[in-house]
């Protein structure tokens, strides 16, 4: 797996290939459903302000923001941020940002990070750890996360065509993307799996508390318990309560 620097990685070229066709993956057709249920989880009170990390061309920051909040999304690659510019609705603003090197002080409501858009990419180095604690910054105290990540045992028992690194938890796979007109690129993609157990302890390490891990699908996000039998975990955590200085 490349050990990316920081400020670029292997995932941009896979973009800058797909464009706007990312969007006709089946993956892509649940954004509805997904917010729906993030809303509700969350309930996320009118004027919230989101942050969405990895946010793709935008299609959960643009459901959002028809719902009245204000988003602000980030993606490390230039040409979805692109797309995710163009028609995007009143209350969404976009920008080209490393998930790894995020800025923000306690400036959002609420944080997403969804569909491996990040955190599962990250893993390289650790530095999946990184964007869980750029994600802490930036949340107010009071706020909350919504973190999909791949089930690792879902993808060791379901996943045959691809090598499943079981030292890295990293999962290998080699296929091909395709453009708006069709044409293929040949990619290998790593996508960091995670059990509920591991999930817990990153967030604990990045001082977050987990309030529920459900196991959801893509567009199929429901009140289930973790299982082996679906595709993600979607993790529900808040900051950790700030301990008096001195404390132990």
């Amino acid at each position: 797996m490349p050990n990316e620097a920081i400020g670029a990685h292997w995932f941009e070229p896979l973009a800058e290939h797909m464009g706007s066709a990312y969007l006709r993956y089946s993956f892509t057709k649940g954004t509805v459903n997904e917010i729906d249920f993030i809303v509700s989880q969350l309930q996320i009170e009118p004027g919230a302000r989101i942050l969405d990390v990895g946010c793709g061309p935008g299609r959960h920051s643009h459901e959002l923001a028809r719902r009245g909040f204000t988003v602000h999304g980030i993606d490390i690659s230039q040409p979805f941020v692109d797309l995710a510019k163009d028609n995007a609705p009143q209350g969404c603003s976009f920008e080209r940002m490393d998930a790894r090197a995020m800025t923000f002080e306690n400036e959002f409501d609420v944080v997403i990070c969804l569909c491996q858009g990040a955190f599962g990419l990250m893993t390289a180095g650790g530095h999946d750890i990184d964007v869980l604690t750029g994600i802490r910054r930036a949340l107010k105290p009071t706020g909350t996360l919504a973190l999909s990540a791949f089930n690792a045992y879902f993808a060791v028992k379901y996943f045959e065509e691809a090598q499943f690194d079981a030292a890295t938890g990293v999962n290998h796979e080699k296929t091909e993307v395709r453009n708006q007109d069709g044409v293929a690129l040949g990619a290998d993609l790593w996508t960091g799996c995670y059990t509920p157990r591991e999930l817990r302890l990153m967030l604990d390490k990045a001082q977050m508390n987990v309030r529920d891990i459900f196991s959801v699908d893509p567009g199929s996000y429901i009140e289930a318990t973790p299982s082996l039998e679906t595709s993600e975990y979607l993790v529900i955590a808040f900051p950790s309560p700030s301990q008096p200085e001195g404390a132990r």
